[in-house]
């Protein structure tokens, strides 16, 4: 892969348009993933492809996550937009290197509020939010910001 110096939003978007068509495909990913790359307008660095990695190696768990979290939905009812978007949050909260979940869930609230529907971003920030302050991994410092 020719390595392209995207900013870590747009290699965020990146991976998140990439795991959206994963959600097209799920039985496979690998071959989505191949042909994500494959497209020119899709450019991927090597954060995006750590993101991805981290996505598709641990999916399962990444589900399992969010599916505690769900009060009355399943997985299959949320909106694929703010489930992929959660994914790749997720991803990079829990088995990413930087460690700052406060700067993943903005990402991805700004893309559910790019992509979604108009209120999905609040369930987006407070699940996501739950989770990080569950796992110990936010702080006062690192709240993510109210919607």
């Amino acid at each position: 892969m020719e390595e392209n110096n995207l900013t870590r939003r747009q290699a965020r978007e990146s991976a998140f348009l990439a795991a959206f068509s994963l959600t097209f495909h799920p039985d496979e990913p690998q071959q989505a993933l191949r042909d994500c790359g494959e497209l020119p307008e899709l450019e991927q660095d090597a954060f995006t492809a750590r993101l991805l990695r981290d996505l598709t190696a641990h999916i399962d768990d990444i589900d399992g996550e969010i599916t505690a979290h769900l009060k009355g939905w399943s997985l299959g009812r949320l909106p694929r937009v703010s489930l992929t978007a959660m994914r790749v949050a997720l991803a990079e909260m829990l088995y990413g290197d930087e460690k700052k979940p406060a700067v993943a869930i903005n990402e991805a609230v700004e893309l559910v509020k790019k992509y979604g529907a108009e209120s999905d971003h609040q369930f987006v920030n407070g699940l996501l939010g739950t989770v990080a302050r569950e796992r110990g991994l936010a702080d006062a410092d690192t709240e993510p910001a109210p919607c």
